[in-house]
């Protein structure tokens, strides 16, 4: 899943902001389209405030973060490099996209709960064989 499968803006490099296009809109309601292309999984993710979660780069896998609730911070640069990791405060409503060599960290600051769409499936084995683990940031 890459970004150019997508018809939604990536900010400025990957790992940071999507632009979501405009919501669907009538007397119903609202339809906020989100992700199209091929992706594996689609997972819905709660984290407590105070927690860390990822720490790590993935060899091939990609995924969007959307925040349904909460709020989180989301550390990230590209795998190999020793800079100081840059973080995005991301809220309910936007999302985040991670390609794959790309250390990642997010640390909740609310109670949170996040859709997680993969590129690659997100059985546990197939998961541990792409994930290389970190300490991008402490966990606490």
């Amino acid at each position: 899943m890459s970004s150019d499968q997508q018809n939604i803006k990536i900010k400025d490099e990957p790992g940071v902001r999507i632009d979501l296009p405009r919501p669907f809109t009538d007397d119903r309601g609202a339809i906020q389209p989100l992700v199209s292309g091929d992706f594996k999984a689609a997972q819905l993710i709660t984290s407590k405030a105070g927690t860390v979660r990822a720490n790590h780069y993935h060899k091939e896998d990609s995924h969007y973060m959307y925040i349904v609730s909460g709020e989180f911070d989301y550390y990230y640069r590209s795998t190999g490099s020793s800079a100081e990791p840059r973080c995005l405060r991301l809220k309910a409503g936007e999302m985040v996209y991670t390609p794959p060599m790309f250390d990642h960290a997010v640390k909740f600051v609310k109670n949170t709960t996040f859709i997680n769409f993969t590129s690659c499936d997100r059985d546990q084995s197939t998961y541990e064989d792409d994930i290389v683990r970190i300490s991008l940031i402490a966990s606490e």
